[in-house]
């Protein structure tokens, strides 16, 4: 009985040292393609969609919108890219996304959207496969870039992440404790490298945004 205690004790001692190592592997890896000043040219400013409340963005994708159109101000690129979940009639993310970026300023013809991006690596794997993306800025929040950037490396996609504003949301700890586990999972998801589970018609962002309208 000992020694099959001892042995299942240390099956789970590998098993979190699996989830730490890959988790601290994936932090390192992307942490210097975070980047403040001298942020290059892209062919878009992809924002990953946070939910809604209320019917209008989040606190966390209103600083993720935010920052985007920010950049989208400075030109470091003339087309955003929303990425969020329009799978279903009643949850529609990407239209108040847009909505959202127009009402302060941003032409609808520069805004594209992503209604089937239902997760960060549906909505990375689709800006290459559907919008062509080659080179892109990925706006979102620190804890979550270090993911978003290790996805793009691994599906081949030149990809810079700007930090939306620093803000301490409600449910912060929760949110970067799953987040190790996402880490793990998007690690071991990206071995594989599955196509996105909706594809379709693909758009180049040298176009009209307006195409993506519905």
């Amino acid at each position: 009985m000992k020694k099959i205690i001892g042995y299942l004790s240390g099956i789970i001692i590998i098993f979190f040292l699996t989830i730490i190592v890959i988790n601290y592997y994936v932090i390192i890896s992307t942490k210097n393609k975070i980047i403040d000043n001298n942020i290059p040219n892209v062919d878009c400013i992809l924002v990953l969609g946070a939910g809604l409340r209320n019917n209008n963005p989040s606190p966390m994708l209103k600083d993720r919108l935010d920052k985007s159109i920010e950049l989208y101000d400075k030109k470091i690129s003339n087309k955003l890219l929303m990425s969020g979940d329009h799978t279903k009639k009643n949850y529609d993310e990407v239209n108040i996304m847009k909505e959202y970026a127009i009402d302060k300023g941003v032409p609808s013809k520069d805004i594209f959207m992503d209604h089937a991006g239902i997760s960060t690596y549906d909505s990375i794997y689709r800006a290459k496969n559907i919008f062509n993306a080659k080179r892109i800025i990925i706006v979102t929040q620190k804890y979550h870039l270090y993911r978003a950037l290790y996805i793009a490396d691994k599906l081949g996609i030149e990809a810079y992440g700007v930090e939306a504003e620093h803000i301490i949301y409600s449910g912060n700890t929760y949110r970067e404790l799953r987040e190790v586990l996402a880490r793990d999972k998007d690690f071991i998801k990206t071995i594989y490298k599955p196509k996105s589970k909706y594809l379709g018609s693909s758009y180049s962002l040298g176009g009209n945004g307006d195409v993506t309208n519905d």
